[in-house]
């Protein structure tokens, strides 16, 4: 069970391989998402992308691509041992029409979640930013 949740879905006038082609690229994300201050690593299954973001901008959150399933859905994770927090970014694109629908979705959890999520901002105002399309 989710001791926080936030998520956000755009309707984007591209296809799902032009969408997936800008999330699987690391290099392009500080073109697209204004939130994201770096991206670094490659993001394939298994492997550990270096994040910083506008939200949190001298911290570097070290995720791992847990899930690749091009160009439906991509899962990163990142935590505490024995599961005592778990944050997961889970993106999502399916065909919609002449495009796509991308949605967004961060969970956390775990037994120190309730006490850690206090500290978390507000996030849907900054993801309403940082989805591909957004404002």
């Amino acid at each position: 069970m989710a001791a926080k949740e936030t998520s956000i879905t755009r309707t984007i006038a591209a296809p799902p391989e032009r969408v997936w082609s800008l999330l699987a690229d690391a290099s392009t994300w500080t073109d697209w998402n204004p939130t994201t201050i770096s991206l670094e690593g490659t993001i394939a299954v298994g492997s550990t992308v270096d994040l910083v973001s506008t939200l949190a901008p001298k911290r570097t959150f070290h995720l791992t691509v847990t899930e690749l399933d091009a160009p439906r859905r991509m899962v990163w994770s990142d935590g505490m041992p024995l599961g005592l927090f778990t944050g997961t970014r889970v993106y999502t694109v399916a065909p919609d029409g002449d495009g796509s629908t991308f949605t967004m979705t961060e969970r956390y959890s775990g037994l120190m979640a309730p006490l850690i999520v206090r500290s978390i901002p507000d996030l849907d105002v900054y993801y309403e930013r940082c989805v591909i399309g957004g404002p």
